[in-house]
């Protein structure tokens, strides 16, 4: 190992020993539960300081699918694998299209399965991870590494830098490497982990909340949701479709039996539904009403004077 990577590391905040957990190996279960417990309670509260940042970031994502671009989010090790499972339960959550949001692992998929960490440092695969994807100046970027220097994040970055496209990134070190590459950056400072060398612990945590925040708000604020009801995806499981129609029955003040009807005329299709029943027009009126509003159904029905509380 270099002796200068050694000194780099050093100076992370995630490289550096706790003194809270210095004894750990000696505690007793409870006592090691109880110490993780209250490292990863400080991480929402580093969170929240960063807001303004996690704004910026998410108006970004918010622009470009809404001008038809795509949003990637690329990384390696844990932080690969938390943002490429972000990604994937948008489709079946928010019934967007797949390529829509896309996570890249380090090393695909076989890498979400068996750790590949050596991977990481094959910078050049960043740039050939997103030529094969047809990234272009139309999509965004954001590299998702922990340490805030992973080589093929960087690689990433700087290739989509290289096109115009924007960039974004979250980190949980201060003075990332990767902060002065993007446009939108955001650093959550975790400070030590409870093992050191463990940054799947607050770090991974830090990380699985902004990218929750982020993609969720996204999608809020892209109208795939009507109230706090998840409403554009399809049903697909019994479970997914029970709670789809007791979602209609109860904001719409109908039976089971009406819910159902109109949802099964719908393909299972809980937004349409709920325009149907909220307007009572025929499903083809609702689909012109649906797109004339570009499928935000709250702001369509208080735009035309239909009651939404």
């Amino acid at each position: 190992m270099e002796k200068n990577l050694a000194e780099k590391l050093a100076h992370l905040e995630t490289e550096k020993q706790n003194m809270n957990t210095v004894d750990i190996d000696l505690y007793s279960t409870k006592e090691v539960l109880e110490a993780i417990n209250k490292e990863d309670q400080t991480v929402a509260f580093r969170i929240a300081e960063k807001m303004d940042e996690i704004t910026a970031l998410t108006e970004a994502y918010v622009q470009t699918i809404a001008q038809g671009g795509r949003v990637f989010y690329i990384g390696a090790g844990t932080s690969g694998r938390l943002a490429f499972v972000d990604a994937a339960e948008l489709v079946p959550t928010y019934g967007i299209p797949e390529d829509m949001v896309e996570g890249i692992m380090c090393g695909g998929l076989p890498a979400m399965k068996r750790a590949k960490e050596f991977a990481e440092d094959h910078a050049e695969e960043g740039t050939r991870d997103l030529k094969e994807r047809n990234f272009s100046k139309e999509d965004m970027l954001i590299g998702v590494a922990a340490s805030g220097r992973t080589p093929y994040v960087i690689d990433a970055l700087n290739y989509a830098k290289s096109l115009g496209a924007v960039t974004g990134s979250i980190s949980c070190v201060s003075n990332a490497e990767i902060s002065a590459l993007v446009d939108y950056p955001v650093e959550i400072i975790v400070g030590q982990e409870v093992v050191l060398g463990s940054t799947r612990m607050k770090s991974g945590t830090a990380q699985k909340l902004v990218l929750n925040m982020v993609s969720t708000a996204a999608m809020v604020r892209l109208g795939r949701t009507y109230k706090n009801y998840l409403v554009y995806g399809i049903g697909t499981t019994e479970k997914g479709r029970a709670r789809s129609v007791r979602n209609l029955m109860s904001e719409c003040n109908v039976t089971y039996e009406q819910a159902q009807r109109v949802y099964e005329e719908c393909g299972n299709h809980t937004m349409l539904a709920m325009c149907m029943l909220k307007t009572g027009y025929a499903k083809e009126e609702a689909e012109k009403f649906m797109k004339k509003y570009h499928g935000r159904l709250r702001e369509a029905l208080l735009a035309e004077g239909f009651e939404t509380r």
